[in-house]
């Protein structure tokens, strides 16, 4: 296919606003998947996708279409929809040169929305705008156009009106990507250039990289070299998308295809790395940054000796999904597990899940917890900065200099009543406050700076119910900024159990370690001993709980005689308590710990 008649585009939008449904009907009216094979949200192969209603890994298909009597070459590559992917949707525009950006009518622009069109902008696509569902009778056009070009500034009069579910104005779209969206750039026979956009790896296969060449030609049987590793593979096949994997023999500049090579290790295709041949020298195409996983939590088996069980299945996690990171650790309380880092709450949900689904195993999740940067003092004088992802890795306090948390810049869509409730809600997370837009008389744009410890765990459910459900965010990661933050520590029977410590702002370390200890004392069973539950900032205790002891009525066959032989009976039971309060163990259930996990949520 000629260069000039290739179009590479993608679909961006908000969660649930119809970008799955779209793509099926793309495929169907260019006849790519006949109606027979064809089924909903087709481009979704995983089990969760199709459930969760969203796109978690990037798809690319190929689709040919005639305008006019000529016929065009469309490649369509379907983004991820959620925040957490934002690194890998970028990439994936940058594999573009256009984009439909897609609104629910129905829900008008959202959080996401916005993110994703500044995304596309500053990666100088073309934007084809869209609104969906134009069916329903909820349908508020009208509205929905404004808010577009009050918000995005685009002219309702460019804005293309589809309903994906029944098909209408699809021909219409189709024309417009092609006359709208340019024709790629890049020379055949120039030095070889090609990005990677996504990879899977495949168990006989090994790792399948997804590419889209900017120059040059890739073929069967070449050399090539990933800038990043500087690491050399052999090309054993190269094909498209049609939309399975169909072997080809070339793919040439501005087309979009596989690469097979023979790669065992996953890490050894980056998302955003360049191609190139293995003796050419050429320049990186821009963008690529490594992963940086931001929310950390320890998984440990319910059962110790399914401990290897649990190892192999996060190999196997970790095959498919280059972000993903674990390395072995122990706890005092929980044994042998493993610190595993995400790159949010979403993709740590996801993992959880896979993880108990497809691999069968039951595994327990400690509490998520965001990456510190901490300044300390060394032996040999001086300060260095390091990162710790777990509150156990804390420094002393006399060897500490000063931590610094990372903060969000939080985008809120809320309808214009729920003003008061959710500036509330952010000044109680830390928040400041940054800027307000009314998007229409009924919805308002909200901006805020926010540590990211203060919207991982329950924010955005809290977001929602103060909103009655119409509320959206979009967050990303701004920079590390110094905090006034304290160690947690939690003690049962004087011994600090590690997996329940956290790092906190110091003004909400007493509620939070009373509120934890309220907890425990519920889900710890009682002995025969009194248990001290304690929260505690270094040396001092801000809070303190008591598990009262079982109690055994020693007296109670003494029914005469003298009260010598009570008060004896009393002290040999005093004694043996003390004796063995001071040999006996504490043994905290397993539900302590998950619902330890809900404290913050339940406040």
């Amino acid at each position: 296919m000629r260069v000039d008649r290739i179009r590479n585009f993608c679909i961006i939008a908000h969660i649930d606003h119809g970008k799955s449904t779209l793509a099926d009907r793309l495929l169907e009216r260019t006849a790519t998947v006949s109606k027979r094979d064809l089924r909903e949200q087709y481009l979704d192969g995983n089990a969760i996708e199709r459930e969760r209603g969203i796109t978690i890994k990037a798809k690319a298909v190929e689709m040919l279409h005639t305008i006019d009597g000529i016929d065009y070459q469309l490649n369509l590559i379907d983004t991820p929809g959620h925040v957490d992917f934002n690194y890998e949707v970028s990439r994936s525009l940058a594999a573009c040169e256009g984009a439909i950006l897609l609104v629910d009518c129905t829900q008008g622009v959202q959080a996401q929305t916005v993110a994703n069109f500044y995304l596309a902008l500053e990666g100088n696509l073309e934007i084809v705008p869209v609104i969906n569902k134009i069916d329903l009778a909820s349908a508020q056009i009208d509205e929905t156009l404004l808010e577009m070009h009050n918000t995005l500034g685009i002219d309702p009069d460019e804005v293309i009106q589809v309903s994906a579910k029944e098909g209408k104005n699809i021909d219409l779209l189709l024309e417009t990507v092609v006359k709208k969206v340019p024709a790629p750039t890049g020379d055949p026979t120039a030095p070889l250039q090609a990005l990677i956009f996504d990879s899977v790896y495949d168990e006989y296969r090994a790792v399948i990289a997804y590419v889209r060449v900017r120059n040059g030609t890739i073929k069967h049987g070449q050399q090539i070299r990933m800038l990043s590793t500087d690491k050399v593979f052999l090309v054993e096949e190269v094909g498209k998308f049609k939309p399975g994997m169909v072997k080809g023999t070339t793919l040439t500049a501005g087309e979009v295809g596989f690469v097979i090579a023979g790669i065992k290790n996953l890490r050894d295709v980056r998302v955003g790395d360049t191609v190139t041949l293995k003796d050419l020298k050429v320049d990186a195409l821009p963008g690529f940054r490594e992963p940086l996983a931001m929310v950390f939590c320890g998984i440990y088996p319910t059962n110790n000796s399914d401990f290897a069980t649990v190892k192999k299945s996060l190999e196997r996690l970790s095959l498919n999904d280059s972000a993903f990171t674990f390395a072995p650790e122990t706890s005092q309380a929980l044994g042998f597990g493993f610190r595993c880092g995400f790159l949010g709450l979403l993709h740590m949900e996801i993992v959880q899940e896979r993880l108990e689904r497809e691999m069968n195993v039951e595994v327990l999740q400690t509490a998520p917890n965001v990456t510190y940067e901490v300044v300390r003092r060394v032996k040999a004088g001086g300060e260095e900065t390091v990162r710790i992802d777990n509150p156990a890795d804390l420094p002393e306090e006399s060897m500490l200099v000063a931590i610094r948390e990372p903060i969000t810049r939080v985008s809120l869509i809320i309808p214009s009543d729920c003003v008061g409730g959710i500036m509330k809600l952010c000044l109680d997370r830390h928040g400041e406050f940054r800027r307000q837009e009314y998007l229409s008389p009924i919805r308002v744009m909200m901006t805020y700076d926010m540590p990211f410890a203060e919207i991982i765990y329950d924010f955005y459910d809290k977001m929602k119910s103060f909103t009655r459900g119409y509320g959206t965010m979009d967050y990303q990661i701004l920079e590390y900024r110094k905090a006034d933050l304290v160690q947690l520590n939690i003690l049962v029977g004087g011994v600090s159990v590690d997996a329940l410590s956290s790092i906190v702002h110091r003004d909400k370390a007493e509620h939070k370690g009373r509120r934890v200890l309220q907890i425990l004392r519920k889900e710890i069973p009682r002995h025969m001993f009194e248990v001290a539950l304690q929260a505690a900032i270094g040396n001092r205790v801000v809070a303190r709980e008591n598990i009262k002891p079982l109690l055994k009525d020693v007296i109670a066959k003494c029914y005469g005689g003298d009260i010598s032989r009570k008060r004896k009976l009393l002290e040999k039971q005093k004694e043996g308590k003390k004796k063995m309060k001071n040999v006996g163990n504490v043994e905290i259930p397993q539900r302590a710990f998950m619902a330890v996990l809900k404290a913050d949520q339940e406040d």
